[in-house]
């Protein structure tokens, strides 16, 4: 009996034991498969997992806000013809989806030289090239271009548009809710100013975005001889500027006589009229001064 019961408890005890073994080398089997499993999906140094990529390449990422950049620009240009020059620059623009704000044309004459000009709107992708063509119009004498990033000025109005468009929808949502007059009242007031300062703003950024697409242009049009020639580098050419400037001053002294000389005989005669009535009154006052003495004489001798 006793040897029998010992036997059970041992073979219990064995199989107690091979279980244990069994069990934990299942457990660690699924460790290890737990764990080359997580290191297959853990990306390699340097890489970047499905998702996440698609963000690095633009996909899944926010859009951010472009640059906003106002260009602006002078050019002047020497052709032949200036205004048929201007008509040219037109088509240019226009062609490109451009406009002009406004043109003056000056027709050449015999005291003055034709010269024209334009303030022209070019869209900012064509640019440059529009640029090159009017510069090829004729002979370049000036050109400057500057350009402002407006980015973070175009982000705000952006941003308070978005606001106030929002605290507008709020309002007429509490007036269609309003039960009161004192209530729809109040929601019509902050209503009405609110949409007064929305309005202001859109006109703003609608502004903005113009001189945004559209870079403005300045472009003068003249006739050859019309800009100044450079400074001279030399002693002949600074005898030819000296005589030239010797002849511009003469011709500029002889047309302000010119224009004096209509007004120099009326202002003779009364030059001559003043001169004449201020001696008769001095010979006047001689008589005068002359006549007591004389008649004073005889009562003199009389006296005597």
């Amino acid at each position: 009996m006793k040897r029998s019961a010992v036997t059970r408890t041992t073979t219990v005890f064995v199989s107690a034991v091979l279980v244990g073994l069994v069990l934990s080398g299942c457990s660690a089997g699924s460790s290890t498969e737990a764990g080359s499993d997580s290191r297959a999906a853990m990306p390699a140094p340097g890489q970047v997992a499905g998702d996440a990529q698609v963000g690095v390449d633009g996909a899944a990422s926010p859009d951010l806000t472009q640059q906003q950049v106002v260009t602006t620009g002078s050019l002047t240009v020497t052709a032949d013809d200036p205004i048929s020059t201007a008509t040219d620059a037109t088509r240019i623009v226009t062609e490109a989806g451009g406009r002009v704000d406004s043109r003056d044309e000056t027709p050449g004459t015999s005291d003055q030289a034709a010269q024209a000009t334009l303030t022209v709107r070019i869209p900012a992708d064509d640019f440059d090239d529009v640029l090159a063509q009017l510069q090829a119009l004729g002979t370049v004498n000036n050109l400057s271009v500057s350009a402002v990033d407006v980015t973070a000025q175009a982000a705000d109005l952006d941003a308070r548009v978005t606001a106030l468009q929002a605290s507008v929808d709020r309002l007429l949502g509490l007036m269609a809710a309003s039960t009161t007059t004192a209530d729809l009242l109040a929601a019509e007031t902050s209503l009405s100013q609110r949409q007064a300062e929305l309005d202001g703003l859109v006109a703003q950024r609608d502004a903005l975005a113009d001189q945004v697409d559209f870079s403005s242009v300045f472009v003068s049009f003249v006739a050859p001889g019309v800009v100044a020639p450079g400074v001279p580098t030399d002693f002949w050419g600074g005898v030819v500027a000296g005589w030239n400037a010797l002849v511009a001053a003469a011709s500029g002294l002889v047309v302000v006589v010119g224009v004096l000389v209509p007004w120099l005989l009326p202002l003779a005669v009364v030059a001559a009229v003043v001169v004449l009535l201020v001696r008769s009154g001095r010979r006047r006052a001689a008589r005068r001064s002359q006549t007591p003495a004389t008649s004073a004489g005889p009562d003199a001798t009389m006296d005597r």
